[in-house]
């Protein structure tokens, strides 16, 4: 198992739990927070699908 792996989802499940614990009006601004993080690393993450239209 990839350790890299798990400790970025033990990291999420501990931002989960702590967005959870937060009164309902809190807990929406730490998700969109978590959302734009996590959309942040997705975008600069490297690639290895090729281009369109290669096969």
């Amino acid at each position: 198992m990839d350790t890299s792996r798990d400790s970025v989802s033990s990291d999420l499940l501990s931002d989960l739990e702590v967005i959870e614990a937060q009164p309902l009006a809190s807990r929406a601004a730490a998700y969109d927070s978590l959302h734009d993080s996590l959309a942040r690393k997705l975008e600069s993450a490297p690639t290895t699908s090729a281009p369109a239209g290669t096969p």
